[in-house]
């Protein structure tokens, strides 16, 4: 008998992706979705995976979302995106609807949390149970794996948006809308750009100061999650850091020096390491989710 075929969803702020796979190396569907209102959206999403269920079938569905989202199953709201900046999606029902659609066994989470898992089966976190991914894009999100699941508590973890310590001489506000200079303002893409002026990061040569910065609350960001939660490895990607790969040597070298000997880190100078899927870490979660759904637990 073939393996079993899962189906995934990844809802990002700019575009959603489903996927239908067996896994990460037998993909038999993909269809990119641009993200507008909900309505459109998730219609367009729906159709998409009744398409493909009926070419293919599938055994469960994953979803991972852009947040932030409800995640307590006795929670009303349950697979909702809450409270949001992105405008019109606030109070959206997402898995429910979806499952719903579909009818198989559905699992829900966070797109970082879902990209962290699917790094852990396939990738960078590979045999770990304790493990971290970073993005570093349109936002600054963390997906933290501590004893082989992502953290909960009253909601999921928000590590993007701490508070770090300042890198002395930067003066910057921050871009956040709620927190000003946390790490999302501070090294966001949007953050990136608001300190050029306007200008894409692109146009920054590898000297300029503002990689100093930006390295620095990355490993600020880091130091934190070490502290806390001691993952084997952090994976760091996303838009940023697929455009601007410097950084990675960067952020290890600031890492060991914040900590400053105080936590040995294992790996070393590869304890933060590129992810090992790439850009399909976050569409491949989805399928993880899925797998966790039907009951796989191993790759």
């Amino acid at each position: 008998m073939s393996d079993p075929i899962y189906a995934g969803v990844e809802l990002g702020g700019t575009k959603c992706v489903v996927i239908v796979a067996r896994g990460p190396d037998d993909v038999l569907d993909r269809t990119v979705i641009p993200t507008t209102t909900p309505e459109e959206t998730l219609g367009a999403i729906e159709a998409a995976l009744l398409e493909s269920q009926s070419a293919h079938g599938f055994v469960a569905l994953g979803i991972a979302s852009f947040g932030p989202v409800d995640l307590d199953e006795t929670s009303a709201s349950y697979g909702h995106i809450v409270r949001t900046s992105k405008p019109g999606w606030s109070d959206t029902d997402v898995a429910r609807r979806l499952e719903r659609t579909t009818g198989v066994p559905m699992a829900f989470d966070t797109d970082v949390n879902g990209a962290a898992l699917s790094e852990m089966r396939w990738g960078a976190g590979r045999g770990m149970q304790d493990f971290a991914y970073i993005t570093i894009g349109t936002g600054i999100g963390v997906g933290l794996i501590v004893n082989g699941k992502p953290t909960r508590g009253f909601a999921h973890s928000e590590l993007g948006h701490i508070r770090p310590a300042r890198l002395p001489g930067d003066d910057f506000a921050g871009c956040c809308p709620y927190h000003g200079d946390c790490a999302e303002g501070l090294a966001s893409g949007p953050a990136l750009k608001a300190r050029l002026g306007g200008r894409s990061f692109d146009d920054a040569p590898e000297d300029d100061p503002l990689w100093e910065t930006t390295a620095w609350t990355i490993a600020q960001v880091c130091h934190m999650i070490v502290c806390a939660a001691a993952p084997r490895a952090i994976a760091l990607g996303g838009g940023v850091m697929d455009r601007q790969p410097h950084l990675l040597d960067r952020v290890n070298q600031m890492l060991a020096e914040s900590l400053n000997g105080y936590m040995l880190l294992p790996g070393g100078r590869d304890y933060v390491r590129p992810p090992g899927l790439g850009s399909n870490a976050g569409p491949l979660g989805a399928i993880a989710l899925a797998m966790s759904a039907s009951g796989q637990t191993s790759a």
